[in-house]
Order: structure tokens, then sequence, then C-alpha cells
């Protein structure tokens, strides 16, 4: 039997991850499945026994990348495929997946596939995208999304202070940014500046190795420790008109790139949510305690029912905004109200997770313990929960509640 046959059989020997207990990846095609079976392949024997130390450190294994980008995840090709592009679901279940092994790898992945791409595609010229495209596809070239800044985040739509000036064909910024995520390995930074002449959000492609770039990494960190972030200075750092992205004309263009990227996070704090229950689970099937397992006792289970459901109800939430939005359906309230929502049943998840485990819960040899830490993080971009809760607000009073 395939794989998309014996997932869609409904059993729970035959379901494509044991945390989708309604088979919502069974709306995938067998080659969609295939690859994301290959890519757990490479997340189980090449990813997963790195991360504990690698965590630890404070470091990223850089010597997973390689192998992640050979996959061709981004646009992948099957036999018998005809050709056709990959599904928006098939994307988020790819952020499903590596999220399920750790948050840090689906970030550094999802910087280069999900926050620069979508820079490029929505911000750039189609001249620009058309050039620009499959190299990111490739990662022959690697970007990052450089927005927010060390005293702007929640408010960074007008508080926005990197500034752009043009001098003919030339512009100079200067300013800082701060958590921008794989900054050090990237080629270039997409960065948002605020024009001088009209005071809107201009965005530009500056290499990392321009003369006045700084980039710094940020130490001392609780959570998302593999993932690399970082202070990046600006100071007269010159670039041509060719390097600004020709759609970025304001911050309205800014906000329609950030709705797709909270649909992403919505789909990583599901998946993150699948790992902990997963890992959770795992635990207290071989765990003994008063001379039988703990995953017989009422109150493990109950905990266990109540996880399976936050990860359902999430994946069921991140599938539909999918399917609307590969219909056309795009609304700030509906990506929001995901990324809200999922959030929101990860932090009860890991929680959950962490008190089923229990002392060992707080150690990174049973997984919950990186899981419980970097759902922290999760929680907070892409919009904390507060700014979401507005957007949504919003929408449903027709009134704005920001200042």
């Amino acid at each position: 039997m395939s794989v998309a046959a014996d997932v869609r059989t409904g059993a729970a020997a035959g379901r494509f991850y044991p945390s989708d207990q309604y088979g919502f990846s069974s709306l995938l095609t067998e080659n969609e499945l295939a690859v994301l079976g290959r890519l757990r392949k490479v997340l189980d024997e090449q990813v997963h026994p790195l991360l504990a130390e690698y965590w630890e450190a404070g470091e990223f294994p850089y010597q997973i990348a390689q192998p992640l980008f050979d996959l061709n995840l981004m646009e992948p090709s099957q036999p018998g495929d005809g050709g056709a592009a990959a599904s928006g679901l098939y994307a988020g279940f790819r952020n499903f997946e590596l999220a399920r092994t750790d948050a840090s790898v689906a970030t550094f992945y999802n910087a280069q596939s999900g926050l620069f791409r979508t820079a490029i595609n929505l911000g750039g010229s189609a001249e620009q995208a058309a050039e620009l495209d499959p190299k990111i596809r490739s990662f022959e070239y690697k970007g990052v999304f450089a927005l927010t800044e060390p005293d702007h985040g929640s408010d960074i739509a007008g508080g926005l202070e990197t500034s752009a000036r043009r001098d003919g064909d030339n512009w100079t910024i200067n300013g800082a940014k701060r958590w921008i995520g794989g900054a050090a390995s990237a080629d270039v930074l997409a960065v948002f500046a605020r024009d001088e002449a009209d005071q809107q959000v201009k965005a530009f492609l500056v290499p990392t190795d321009a003369p006045g770039v700084t980039i710094s990494k940020i130490h001392r960190k609780t959570s998302l420790r593999l993932m690399q972030n970082a202070d990046i200075d600006f100071r007269d750092v010159t670039v041509p008109e060719s390097a600004r992205l020709q759609n970025v004309n304001s911050f309205a263009d800014v906000a329609a790139m950030l709705r797709n990227m909270r649909s992403d996070v919505a789909w990583i704090a599901a998946g993150l949510q699948a790992g902990a229950y997963e890992a959770a689970v795992r635990y207290v099937k071989q765990r003994e305690q008063f001379g039988k397992s703990i995953g017989s006792f009422q109150l493990v289970q109950e905990k266990l029912a109540t996880m399976l459901g936050n990860v359902t109800a999430s994946l069921g939430m991140v599938v539909r905004l999918t399917q609307q939005q590969e219909q056309g359906i795009y609304a700030d309230e509906n990506s929001a109200l995901s990324k809200m929502f999922c959030c929101a049943r990860m932090r009860e998840t890991v929680a959950l997770a962490r008190e089923v485990v229990g002392g060992n819960g707080i150690t990174l040899d049973t997984d919950v313990a990186r899981f419980h830490a970097d759902a922290e993080a999760v929680y907070s971009y892409e919009g904390t929960h507060e700014i979401n809760a507005l957007i949504v607000g919003r929408a449903i009073t027709g009134k704005g509640a920001f200042r």
C-alpha cells in the first residue's frame, strides 16, 4: 500500500504523523508525502542527533544546511507530477515537519523559504523576482528579512527609524536592526528603511559584506539557542537604486508580506506542538513509577488528550487558512487569528509535555525541554499575541485599538 493510501485508511499505525489525529496530511499528494518522507529521513538521521549538543552550546550545526538544501524542498519535482507546482499545503507541512524536529531548524529554513523569498516575490518587481527566485530556491543566493529594530518591534509600522536617503542613482542607509536570524550566514539583507524624502518605508537588498555593515551575534538567549540572531548596524551604507525592491513603497506593502509570514509561523507553532506531544508520548510509554508505566495513569492520559486536542485544533486552523489563501482569499485577521491561537495552544501543549515528563523534562535528553524553551520565541515573533489579537479585534469591531 502506498504512503498516501495508508494514511487515508485512518488507522493510527498508518498516519503520516502520530499527532495528526484527523489525518489532515492525507490532503497531500503522493509526491508531496514522498518529499516530506525524505525530509524526515534527513531530520531523523542527520539533524536530530546533533540538536542537544548544539542547543546547549548556543551554536548552529551548519553541517546540516547542505543536506537540507539538497532536498530542493521549495519547489520539489517528482516523477509523475507533470511538473505541477507544490501546493500551499505542502509548504505548510514542510514547516510543520521541520518544527516537529526543532524550532530553530524550522526558523533557519523559513528565513530563506518564507521571509526572504516573500520579500523578493511580493516586494520585488517582476524582473527582480524572475531573476532571484530560482537562486533563492537553490540557496545559491541566501538572504534574510531585516525589519525589527532595537527600539521598535510591535510599533515598527510607525516607529521604524532606519533611514534611507537618495542621492542620484544611489541610496545611503543608516540605522540598526535587531533579532535578525541567520544574518551572519546570509549573502544579503532585505533591509526596510524610511525614505527621508517622503517618510514612506522602502526596502533594499544590502550585501552583508558591504562597507558600513556590522553584524553582531546576540548572546545569552534562553530560547531558539541554535538560531543565530543578530544585531546589525548600518553606517552610511551605499546601495544602488537597482538594489531597491521596487514594489515596496509604504508599510502597507510590508504588511502584505507579514500576513503571509504569520501563516508560516502558525504552521511552525503547530509543528512544535506535535514534536513536544510526540516526545511526551514516547516518554510516558517507557517510564515506570509505582511499578507500572506512567502512561497508564489517568491524570497523565488527560494531559495527553488535551495536548492532542491542541495539535489537532491548530492543524485544522492552519490547513483551512492555507486552503483559503490558495483560493486567493487573504485577510490580515485570518492569519493573525491563526498565529495568535496556534501559539497560545502551543504554550499550553509544551507546558503539559514538561509536566508529564517530570524532572527529566528540564533536561535536553527527552527533547521536551528544548521544545518548552523554544516555544517562547515562536510565541512572540512575527507579531506578539497582543498585536495579533488587536488585528483580529479591529476586524470584529471595525475600530482600531492601536495608538
